[in-house]
């Protein structure tokens, strides 16, 4: 299916972003992304591919700079604007968190426990990636003419949203957040023993509510997700000397602790679905697309948003010592950030002047033109799925991506 753009956008998407990650973060049969298992070639080959594949989205976002994508759908924009995937799901997604809250109270007898593992499940969340794994569920189920929602389907779901909240709770520690979702921070709140323990506490339940799955398939792919994230934060705690190797670095850094949880999710689904292995690499490609644009937005928005749209302190990651994808880009302008970067922005003044050097070069409009061009991919691979309200769905959720402001 050609990418859905609309007539009166003339952007030409020439540099293919799988070939950029030269098969970083993706992994079509196995669903792991180990480092070795993705490297193609020797050391320098790989490097000379990154630059390479970097210089043709730095070409490619020059010769577009006065070119706008107007919508990410073609002449179905008429049809697609109306629809609401979340109030398609309405049903579905209503008394996700309060099932999620009861699989945690039900499996200890510690109050306080319960307290501090169920604090973010209030239903104050965006539910993105239950959202989306519900959505690829009943999208494959239409396509293989299976009837409805599968209660272990609705779980996946579940499973996802609980993998990410005690993510959360576990990067408060390590970041020492105060605040998180318009409200003060777990790690505010309690004693970093007790919320780290939280954390813990709310992947053990994931594990048995896997368990209770009984798909041995579906038991190694939702536990990937476990285990990317923890070499991905891993990842976050070091950095690279050269431009190149700091790209690779980030992109797969960010495959491991956002994309991979919701392309897994979604390869989950389509298993219990009982699709064929090409079928299943489709949705596990959306996801990870859908991933690494929502990251790639999240660290643009950390630049340009409030703190009360946000949820959450802005400018957090200079603040933290992380160099994301617009300072990456702005590096190219201004070679004084690479400095910078190696130091973790820990002198006086690295903050705000990293900051200051972000919004004068293109590093947000570079952002933002990579998590088009993964929205981009993820609308045609869901043009591969059979038609359907679920499957439109999931050719408005890459619009949503991209144009969130929170």
């Amino acid at each position: 299916m050609a990418s859905r753009i609309t007539s009166g956008a003339r952007l030409c998407v020439r540099a293919s972003i799988d070939k950029l990650v030269c098969n970083l973060s993706r992994s079509r049969h196995h669903s792991t992304v180990a480092a070795n298992d993705m490297a193609v070639g020797p050391r320098s080959d790989r490097l000379q591919c990154y630059q390479k594949q970097l210089n043709r989205i730095r070409s490619d976002h020059q010769r577009n700079h006065c070119r706008r994508f107007t919508t990410l759908q073609d002449t179905d924009t008429d049809s697609l604007s109306s629809i609401d995937p979340y109030r398609l799901l309405d049903d579905d997604l209503r008394d996700v968190y309060t099932d999620i809250r009861q699989e945690l109270e039900l499996n200890t007898n510690q109050d306080e426990l319960r307290t501090i593992a169920t604090y973010y499940f209030d239903g104050q969340g965006k539910a993105l990636r239950p959202m989306v794994a519900i959505l690829m569920a009943h999208a494959i189920n239409y396509h293989m003419n299976n009837n409805g929602l599968d209660k272990k389907q609705r779980e996946v779901a579940m499973i996802a949203e609980m993998i990410h909240s005690a993510s959360l709770i576990h990067d408060d520690v390590i970041d020492q957040s105060d605040f998180r979702r318009g409200k003060p921070s777990v790690n505010a709140l309690w004693s970093h023993k007790k919320v780290a323990m939280a954390g813990d506490y709310i992947l053990a339940v994931t594990s048995m509510m896997i368990a209770r799955l009984n798909h041995n398939d579906v038991t190694i792919t939702l536990s990937q997700i476990i285990t990317d994230l923890v070499q991905g934060e891993f990842m976050q705690l070091g950095s690279k000397e050269t431009e190149n190797e700091r790209f690779a670095h980030y992109l797969t850094k960010t495959y491991r602790k956002t994309a991979s949880l919701i392309a897994n999710s979604v390869k989950a689904e389509a298993m219990l679905a009982g699709a064929d292995d090409k079928l299943v690499d489709v949705t596990f490609e959306y996801g990870r697309n859908i991933g690494l644009a929502f990251q790639l937005v999240d660290d643009l928005l950390d630049f340009v948003s409030s703190k009360d749209a946000m949820g959450k302190p802005t400018a957090a990651d200079l603040k933290l010592g992380l160099a994301t994808a617009p300072v990456l880009f702005a590096c190219e302008k201004y070679p004084e950030l690479n400095a910078m970067i190696m130091r973790r922005f820990q002198e006086p003044g690295d903050a705000e002047r990293a900051f200051e050097l972000v919004h004068k070069s293109q590093g947000l409009e570079q952002t933002r033109f990579l998590a088009k061009k993964h929205c981009l991919e993820a609308t045609r691979l869901a043009g591969k799925i059979a038609e359907s309200p679920y499957q439109k769905s999931l050719l408005v959720v890459p619009d949503l991506i991209v144009n969130r402001m929170k």
